[in-house]
């Protein structure tokens, strides 16, 4: 069997990869969340290695809630381990288009918080 340079539309299933995030309240959320993005995102603590672009299947669970909201979106901002500053090593995702309502749900929790320039864990 011949190999051929791999096509980026051809990821293998591990190129994938699941995590999960429960925010205790809106203080955390609001330092997770990165409005700044044009379809809302979240940043993800972690020490695994991801790069730009990885498709990320995530399990979010947001103050006040139970339910876990399964949300898909693509690493557009990597702090890797020993990070400095307030920085925590971990990855913020661009939500997919399909996801929209999740933004929809996180900006209805932080209704008078967004405007205020709080620290955040990206920029």
């Amino acid at each position: 069997m011949r190999r051929h340079a791999r096509d980026p539309e051809e990821r293998p299933m591990a190129a994938q990869k699941a995590l999960s995030l429960n925010i205790q309240d809106v203080q955390t959320l609001l330092s997770a969340y990165m409005p700044m993005l044009e379809r809302g995102g979240i940043f993800v603590p972690t020490r695994e290695r991801y790069e730009l672009g990885q498709e990320i299947y995530l399990l979010l669970t947001l103050p006040g809630e139970s339910e876990r909201v399964p949300v898909t979106g693509q690493v557009v901002w990597v702090s890797p381990e020993g990070v400095t500053g307030r920085r925590m090593p971990g990855v913020g995702i661009h939500f997919s288009a399909a996801d929209q309502g999740v933004r929809d749900r996180i900006e209805n929790l932080l209704v008078g918080h967004l405007d205020k320039g709080a620290q955040t864990y990206t920029l």
